[in-house]
């Protein structure tokens, strides 16, 4: 199983806003820590806002904040929601696979995909910030240029 950019970055956002407990980091901010596109990085916070994970204030003074919803989410639920539940392998696309009868395969991938997702559900987000991981990122995060430093 491999995650899309998508999901990746999403939850890297998660884990960068999950370290922070005293700046409030703009988008801008955080596309410049994972070192990813602005526009990438916006529309991934525009969608954990709408999953109610994370919360964006505009304006001075304003900037991205982790909800505690966001903080005690289970990665699993998270994959699952960002990456959808369809099939690892599209057996009815435009051509059907003609052995989708009698396939063994897909109903192999499916099992091996719910097992993928279920070693996921126990950890929260604020278990993927404890140490290392966390003292790393803030490392990270303070190295990276604010938006005010860029041109």
């Amino acid at each position: 199983m491999r995650l899309t950019r998508f999901t990746d970055l999403a939850l890297r956002t998660l884990m960068r806003l999950a370290v922070e407990e005293t700046d409030l980091p703009t988008t801008r901010d955080v596309a410049a820590t994972m070192e990813v596109p602005y526009t990438h990085t916006a529309k991934v916070v525009a969608r954990l806002q709408h999953l109610g994970l994370v919360e964006a204030r505009r304006g001075r003074g304003g900037g991205l904040t982790l909800t505690p919803a966001g903080r005690a989410a289970s990665v699993g639920s998270v994959v699952r929601e960002l990456e959808g539940a369809g099939d690892v392998v599209d057996c009815e696309g435009t051509t059907p696979c003609p052995l989708r009868g009698a396939c063994v395969l897909r109903g192999a991938l499916r099992r091996a995909q719910e097992a993928f997702f279920a070693e996921l559900d126990p950890l929260t987000v604020n278990d993927l910030v404890a140490a290392p991981t966390g003292p790393l990122l803030l490392g990270i995060a303070s190295r990276a240029p604010t938006g005010a430093e860029r041109p």
